[in-house]
């Protein structure tokens, strides 16, 4: 559960920069001589990895915290990420990558919080590291 939260708070946040970057990289691409192949096949990527780190850590968080407060910010965040990934304004433009970036922020934000309320149930806990505790 730890390394789980974990990597999701990571891979959200991530995916946040990576999606607040995409419409400069865009602009510079022409001038590289470079084309914006592969984008989409990524974005759609990262969709399907959140969706199913976010189910699978949520489910085993409430399992012990039986809050759904985090599920609360799961769901909007990875539907934003849906949408912007699989719904026709998948064109790296600003308007998609402001979809994204709430999305990737959404999502790391609910990871977050469901490391917390497990802390608070259990007394240990899952992001390690990124704790509090002496």
């Amino acid at each position: 559960m730890r390394r789980a939260d974990h990597a999701g708070l990571l891979a959200s946040a991530l995916c946040a920069l990576h999606c607040a970057l995409m419409p400069a990289l865009l602009a510079a691409l022409p001038a590289l001589g470079l084309g914006a192949q592969g984008l989409v096949d990524f974005d759609q990527a990262f969709a399907l990895f959140a969706v199913a780190l976010g189910l699978t850590t949520l489910t085993l968080g409430f399992r012990r915290h039986r809050s759904l407060l985090a599920w609360s910010v799961m769901i909007p965040g990875l539907s934003l990420l849906c949408v912007g990934a699989f719904v026709g304004t998948h064109t790296h433009s600003v308007g998609h990558s402001m979809i994204m970036v709430l999305g990737g922020l959404l999502v790391a934000a609910a990871h977050l919080l469901n490391a917390q309320l497990v802390l608070l149930q259990t007394g240990t806990s899952p992001l390690g590291a990124l704790s509090t505790e002496p």
